[in-house]
């Protein structure tokens, strides 16, 4: 067992498109840039949400205009939105476990979802090996907030091991759901049985509810203390399933404003979104009930991007648009998120960040802000950085060179192995089956369309050095030779 010390171990008002892309500054050019107040010095209670393939542009400050997000705007418009934050990996458990630990999952040797596809014949590699847990010897940031004084809780989807492997084995006081599974038999009780491992309260109860239930009774009963709570949703992943009522609005919308080619048009995906709107909602007016609110960091984060193909009932989920691709793909729709971090009377409200930030970043930035020195913690290794210099002056640069991914598997969506640097405005992809290289400079091409790998072969090389470097440095594992591959003739 564990031990749970670290001995051991805006509303935006009307939003368009274009505020997501690079570039978007959060004032006017006639106003004046305002000083940023400084970082109060205090232990900020902490509200962690993640999504579950919750795409980009799947809210209406990051570009929406089909899903109704209403309270996610309003979080938005009290703190900062991030336009460049990144999952860690474009499918699931290697981003919550790189937000656990502020590691790059190509370091914990956790790259693909547990557990993942098997690679298909027509390849000459295997998908490289992987953990099927978050190893108990990893200090997480649960761990690092306790010996800070705080309260951890966990509420949703896990997924980083089977039994014994638990939030409550890796230093969470409490664990309301989480469990190996990667996604629910069904969002409806008693539909969903034991899978997710918990109760409903009536028939026909909608998972998110329950959660959001459990999530407000753990911030109530440590109103009085430092907390940390993970909630982490199961929406929006498949099954696709949203509550009937929210469903016929969607579908009415839909009749009365056919969408263009391209546009979100999905009416039980947006039910979904609507879902966790009100969860964000709830969470959101809890904490003002009770008057912590100006005390408490609250993160909005998804996991990996929107699932754009088909794959399973009701599905393409959602599109990416202006973004290539979607989950189990590199390019920017599998890996940017959308990112907003509210923390009224600290973080200026109604502010855009363009700084490139992921979800390595999350526990150093944590860790800072309970007035922990990471230098004198067990935790080891640690890739992310500290996000907080942002909060009040989001004009900043983090001292790194560049951001790194890793997926040396194949996924579910159609995505091949391969890895991905992203240094200033240039981003290379490296596909690992044939050696093919794709350079893209985001701010003038953020759809990815034109590659650039040919008519700049000097950056691209640069670029290519710069990711095996790093793939040596944190010990990447590589795929394998497949030696049943016949090599077409």
């Amino acid at each position: 067992m564990k031990e749970n010390h670290l001995g051991r171990r805006e509303f935006l008002g009307a939003v368009t498109a274009a505020m997501a892309l690079p570039g978007c500054a959060s004032l006017k050019k006639d106003e004046p840039k305002k000083e940023p107040a400084p970082l109060p010095k205090r232990k900020p209670n902490i509200v962690f949400m993640l999504i579950d393939d919750m795409g980009y542009a799947d809210v209406g400050c990051f570009g929406s205009t089909f899903y109704e997000t209403p309270n996610i705007d309003r979080l938005a418009a009290s703190g900062m939105r991030f336009t460049q934050a990144y999952a860690a990996c474009p499918v699931c458990s290697p981003t919550r476990a790189s937000i656990m630990t502020g590691k790059y999952p190509a370091r914990l040797k956790l790259t693909d979802f547990l557990k993942g596809k098997k690679s298909p014949k027509d390849s000459p590699l295997l998908p490289a090996e992987y953990l099927d847990e978050l190893p108990l010897e990893e200090v997480i940031v649960a761990e690092i907030l306790k010996e800070a004084g705080y309260a951890t809780g966990h509420v949703g989807k896990w997924h980083l091991g089977k039994k014994g492997f638990w939030p409550e084995d890796q230093g969470f006081d409490f664990n309301y759901a989480g469990c190996y599974s990667g996604a629910p038999k069904s969002y409806f009780w008693p539909d969903w049985e034991d899978n997710p491992p918990i109760q409903g309260s009536f028939n026909g109860e909608y998972l998110a509810d329950r959660l959001t239930d459990e999530a407000c009774r753990f911030i109530e009963a440590q109103k009085d203390k430092p907390f940390f709570l993970n909630f982490c949703h199961h929406s929006v992943h498949v099954p696709l399933q949203g509550k009937p009522d929210k469903v016929a609005k969607y579908e009415a919308k839909l009749a009365a404003h056919p969408p263009l080619p391209g546009q979100q048009h999905n009416p039980v995906y947006a039910a979904m979104v609507e879902s966790v709107d009100d969860s964000v909602g709830r969470v959101a007016e809890t904490l003002t009930r009770l008057g912590i609110e100006e005390n408490t960091l609250f993160f909005f984060f998804s996991d990996n991007g929107g699932l754009s193909v088909e794959e399973g009932h009701l599905t393409p989920a959602t599109t990416n648009a202006p973004l290539r691709d979607g989950k189990g793909y590199l390019h920017e729709g599998g890996i940017r998120e959308p990112m907003i971090v509210s923390w009224p009377g600290t973080i200026t409200p109604g502010t855009t960040c363009e700084e490139a930030v992921c979800s390595i970043d999350f526990l150093p930035t944590m860790a800072a802000l309970a007035g922990l020195d990471l230098e004198k913690s067990p935790a080891r290794n640690i890739d992310g950085a500290d996000l907080s210099p942002l909060f009040s002056d989001p004009h900043a640069h983090l001292s790194r060179d560049a951001l790194y991914w890793h997926y040396p598997h194949f996924s579910n969506q159609g995505g091949r192995p391969g890895g991905a640097v992203r240094a200033g405005d240039w981003k290379l992809i490296e596909n690992y089956e044939f050696g093919d290289l794709e350079l893209y400079n985001l701010r003038e091409d953020l759809g990815e369309t034109h590659n650039l790998a040919h008519s700049q072969p000097e950056r691209a090389k640069r670029l290519l050095e710069m990711l095996h470097a790093w793939r040596q440095k944190v010990g990447a594992n590589m795929p394998r030779p497949n030696p049943d591959y016949a090599t077409p003739k």
